[in-house]
Formats: structure tokens, sequence, C-alpha cells
């Protein structure tokens, strides 16, 4: 149920770019062929993907195996769970009624769930769109995996986590949150007098035809279902999910063909006027007026300098991810069958090489001179706290992060840089007095800092025995589908989030960690009992709790 779209935060190393401006002139298909199969082998579980122009399919394809167990190869027919690309369906649902004048945007969630328990503050439906509410999502909350395979009500889910300390006052910070999903799915009933599953059947899926789209269950016989699958040491059928309980946040299953007629409904404005829809396409603030990208269902975002709309999923052995790009009407959409492998990093590859920008590799950068190169060298303190220390060795300009790896650096002009294999971006300025500033980019996020006199001091690194570290190795779950396994391999404790590579994390003390490979902490925690049950994530500012399986 989370988006990918924001799992950014965990161990940013997204690996990008394989091929150069020149190879536009390949065949796209080819291409677009080349960076799926990369990933996604023969034998193995798979994906589906479609690339739309103008509405129109101009690629679809399927890679890997359906179901393993009975040899059964994809096809681009397949049905998949998209997990939280739900929340689009869901968000344009509340704008639905809110056209028909059975809401307000700006109504308190009390209206239509007078027993709920907003702690004396004002939530608003506009609160739970936009991930400001400040109320605890399930997802994170420990109490919630033994329920795992119960079917719930909405009304028993809500029971689950409506009297749980808020996070924070509404408005007051943005935090992606499931419980504000599935809250705006039970408002959908209350106010239309549907069922959620109704709703969407009579308001979206039948009028758009969307015959292979369902409010997704465990137990229904499923044309074209693709079996999901998780990945520890092999593959294994997905742990069991009930998906009354990813609900309004989760739980639609669909195809390739199916999603291109909803982004088409969406583009056209055929479920909500064009002025309605755009309030799901703009950034919001916070209380303090600091902006986040992210509107009703959809997160804000960019490929090379052009805008994009995307949202992602994952849920128990499925990930998912679409972009749309509007200014070139250009549409991918992915959907897979694990959830060990994170597809936005690939669908924003074949985005940019639909529209013509691909990511740079070396072939493309610039011959930059020495005295260039050199004069940018040096430690450069970020407004995040963070620093980076650019190094130039053997004619080759690098980046590397206070505690972490070394990346080079592509030159593409005497101030502006990309970072090998990346979506990253170095952009450098001089003023008169001389002094350097400087930009780091990953996409739409944007990070200031300048030159600094001051050198960080290093992390110190202590020494644990295998046995002081065995306690911590096993799998935490942030959110289904998403978690970070701990494994002891030859006395070094690594840790691999779902989709990204394994690094090792160092031991500051008896409980905490640090990556080099990037400026984060991770702290185990201990039960009552004594026993591991939880790690906290630092990152970014950001503190995420996952919880041991």
């Amino acid at each position: 149920m989370r988006t990918r779209f924001f799992t950014s935060v965990v161990f940013l190393i997204l690996m990008i770019g394989l091929f150069s401006n020149s190879m536009m002139a390949q065949n796209t298909e080819a291409v677009m062929d080349q960076i799926i199969e990369n990933v996604y082998k023969p034998g193995e579980p798979g994906a589906t993907v479609l690339v739309a122009k103008n509405g129109k399919v101009v690629y679809r394809k399927a890679f890997g195996m359906a179901n393993l167990e009975l040899s059964v190869p994809m096809k681009p027919e397949m049905v998949f769970e998209i997990g939280s690309i739900t929340k689009q369906f869901t968000a344009v649902s509340i704008l639905m009624l809110m056209e028909q004048g059975k809401l307000s945007l700006n109504d308190d969630i009390t209206k239509f769930i007078p027993d709920y328990p907003t702690q004396g503050h004002n939530i608003t439906i506009h609160h739970l769109l936009t991930h400001t509410s400040g109320i605890k999502s399930y997802t994170g909350m420990q109490e919630w995996q033994p329920l795992w395979r119960k079917d719930m009500s909405p009304a028993e889910m809500i029971d689950v986590f409506k009297n749980q300390p808020m996070d924070f006052a509404p408005g007051e910070k943005f935090l992606y949150n499931n419980s504000a999903y599935f809250l705006l799915g039970y408002i959908i009933e209350k106010a239309s007098g549907l069922t959620y599953e109704q709703f969407l059947e009579d308001n979206i899926f039948k009028p758009l035809q969307m015959n292979n789209s369902y409010y997704g269950s465990q137990k229904k016989i499923i044309p074209n279902r693709a079996a999901g699958y998780q990945h520890q040491d092999g593959f294994t059928n997905a742990e069991y999910l009930s998906l009354t309980q990813p609900y309004s946040a989760g739980s639609i299953m669909s195809n390739v063909d199916d999603m291109l007629k909803w982004q088409n409904a969406i583009r056209g404005n055929k479920l909500v006027k064009a002025s309605t829809i755009q309030l799901a396409f703009k950034g919001y603030s916070t209380n303090d007026n600091k902006p986040f990208h992210y509107g009703y269902g959809w997160g804000l975002n960019e490929i090379n300098g052009s805008p994009t709309l995307e949202h992602g999923g994952g849920i128990f052995g499925y990930t998912t991810n679409g972009i749309w790009l509007p200014r070139e009407d250009v549409y991918v959409i992915m959907l897979t069958n694990r959830d060990d492998l994170a597809p936005e990093g690939i669908s924003t590859r074949l985005a940019a090489v639909a529209i013509g920008k691909p990511f740079p590799v070396i072939a493309d950068g610039i011959e930059l001179k020495p005295e260039t190169a050199a004069d940018l060298t040096g430690w450069y303190a970020f407004e995040d706290g963070s620093f980076r220390n650019i190094i130039y060795e053997d004619g080759v300009l690098y980046s590397q992060r206070k505690g972490s790896s070394r990346f080079r650096l592509i030159p593409l002009s005497e101030s502006r840089f990309a970072f090998e294999n990346s979506l990253s971006m170095l952009e450098f300025a001089k003023n008169e007095n001389g002094i350097h500033s400087v930009v780091f980019k990953n996409r739409i996020n944007e990070i200031r800092g300048g030159k600094t006199d001051k050198i960080p001091e290093e992390k110190k690194e202590i020494t644990l025995s295998p046995e002081q570290m065995q306690p911590f190795t096993g799998e935490y779950e942030i959110q289904p589908g998403f978690s970070l396994v701990v494994t002891l391999e030859n006395g070094h404790l690594m840790t691999q989030a779902t989709g990204q590579a394994k690094f090792e994390i160092y031991p500051e003390s008896e409980v905490k960690f640090f990556l080099k490979v990037v400026d984060a902490q991770i702290e185990f925690q201990r039960n009552k009992d004594g026993v591991v049950d939880s790690l906290i994530l630092f990152q970014n500012g950001a503190e995420i709790r996952a919880i041991k399986k």
C-alpha cells in the first residue's frame, strides 16, 4: 500500500543511466526492451509494461513469469494488485462526490464519522487527501500485523487505529498515511450510500469499460491473475493479506490496458471537470507554508525538466508505478508480481526515453578543464545538515557525501554535473566574491549548499561480535511489500531495502548503526522481554519505524 513515489527517503541510490543520448538513434522499442530485460529475467516473476503517447499505445509487452508453480509466462493482459495507485481512484471518487454536492473538501471528518476521536483537532477531508492529517498510519503499527489474514469491515479496521495518539496536529506536516485514505473510503460510503466497492464499479469501472479491474479479493476467481511473489533466499508465494484491510488505500486490481483507460479518462476529464481534477494535480503546503510535492492521489515530480504526475504502489507480492508527463502527453504504467524490485527507476527511464530525454552517461559528458575541476573541489555544507566532498582525481570529478561511497560526476557543462548511474545532479555557481554555492537535485527535490572550511567529523565505528549482532537479523517491514532485510555475513551486518542494493551498516553503539553510502542511521529496538522487535531508520530528518516480521 505504500507509494513507491516516496520511498526515496530510504537508501536513495537509484541506478538509472545506462543509455546515452546517441543511442536514441537506435530503435526506441529495442532500447526499452533492454532497459527492462536487464532487470526482469526469464524464469523469474516479471512485469507488464505499457507506454502511451497522446492516449495511444506505443509500447506494450510482458516479461518473466506470471506463475512459477504452473510455469505460466507473463502476458500483457495479466491482472495485478496495484497497491497504492488505488489512492488515485479514491481521490477522484471524493472529487466526484464534491461535484455532486455531497461533501466539501473542508468538511470535518466527523460530519461523516461522528464518533471518530479527533482529539480536539479539526481534521478535514483535505487533510486526509494530502497526507497531512496527523492520524497514525495503521500500516506502521505493530498491532496490525497479527490481523493480516482476517476479513474486517471498514468500521472494524478504523477501530484498530482511531484511538492511537496523533503524530502531529493537522496540517503541520506531510507524512504518507494509509489510515487517511482508508478513512476516505469510509467517507465515500457514507456520502454516497454505496459500499466503496460498488461505488467504484458503478461510477468508474463500468462507465470506462475497465472490465479487468476489481476491488481486490484473495477468494474470488480473477481471470488472468498474476501470482504474487516475495524474495528472500529464493522466491516464495506472497504473504496472505485480506484485501479488506488495504481497502481504499490499496485494494484495487487491474492490468495495463485498463490503467490506460483510467489515464485517458483523467486526461480527457471524463469523470470530473478539468478545473476539479487540477485540485489533484497541484502541490500543497503545510501550516507554516512549507510546500510538499503531493496533490490528491498524485505525486508531483519531473524528468529532466519535464513535469510529471505519478504514483506507485507496493503490497504483498506486487510493486507498481505509473507516470504521466502532461506536457508531452506520455503515460508509462508498469505492474509487477514481485515485491523485491522497485519499478519506479525503470519506469522513469522508460518515460525519459519516450520523451527523448534519456539520462546522461559518461559518453555524454564534455571535456572539463583541469583548472575548472580543481576550482570546484572541497567540502560543501548543505541546508539539511549533510556534507559533500568534491574530489578531482586522475582527470575525473567525484562527489562523496560524508561517510558514504564516492560517485563519479559527468560534466554536462562547466557548472552542471550528473551523477553516474543516478537521477541526481549537482549545479554549481560562483558569485562576484568568488564564493561557491551548489544545488543538489534529485528530480524535483533540491537541497542548497555552499563551500565550507569546516570539515565534518566522521562517525566512529566500534567493534561488536557476531553474537552481539545476530539478534538484529531478520526482516523489518516498513509497509506491506516494503521491508529492510538485515543479515549477518562473515561478521558484517548488512541491510537491503526492497528493490535496492545491499549495504553494510556499521555499529556506533550496541544498538545503533550507520550507513556509509548515505547519511542514514538505524537503531534497533527491544521489547520489554529484551527481544529485538523493531528498528527506527533515521534519514533526511525523518524517523521511520519498521516492525520485525
